[in-house]
């Protein structure tokens, strides 16, 4: 019997609590982007067809799985799947250790319910709007690290990496404290 793999979502997620304004990253942030590459090289990705669409070229290294209600659709790398739990089973038969849930907004709600662990990228802007992370339940939830990067010549934004670790089941969610 196969073991589940761990379930990590990976975000940046502006200071009021978006993923994007509804088309890609807002944000030119290379520190992140060195820091996406390095977490996620080569490991199993859930991302939701747009985000895959978006991300062409970036899996060379990466097993994308395709999480859709379409069962036509077929990516040109990876696997589509129906379901969190599809993808979970499946990286599990191939002995997966960890799977990164990459976005966007859709395969993030989907995943938060099961998820274990999340590395967030929390930047310092505002969007106003847009593509939401799921709301983080603080009381299901410890920081086990933060990083901080103030704004420089190469990155507008200030920001840092945090990773969390989910530690009980609560009824009460909130986004407080993240």
């Amino acid at each position: 019997m196969s073991t589940r793999p761990l379930l990590t979502l990976i975000a940046a997620v502006s200071a009021d609590g978006f993923i994007s304004t509804g088309k890609g990253v807002p944000w030119d942030l290379p520190r992140d982007k060195e820091h996406f590459r390095g977490t996620t090289r080569g490991q199993w990705l859930l991302l939701g067809r747009r985000t895959y669409e978006e991300m062409i070229g970036w899996f060379e290294d990466r097993h994308p799985l395709v999480l859709t209600r379409n069962p036509s659709f077929m990516p040109q790398v990876g696997e589509r799947v129906a379901s969190v739990d599809e993808a979970l089973n499946l990286a599990a038969a191939h002995g997966v250790k960890e799977l990164f849930d990459c976005g966007g907004g859709g395969a993030y709600a989907a995943a938060m319910p099961c998820a274990d662990r999340l590395i967030l990228t929390h930047v310092d802007s505002k969007l106003g709007g847009g593509v939401p992370f799921p709301t983080v339940n603080s009381g299901e939830w410890r920081q086990t690290s933060r990083q901080h990067f103030p704004a420089d010549s190469t990155h507008a934004q200030a920001l840092d990496f945090a990773t969390y670790e989910r530690f009980k089941a609560s009824t009460e969610p909130s986004r407080a404290a993240l």
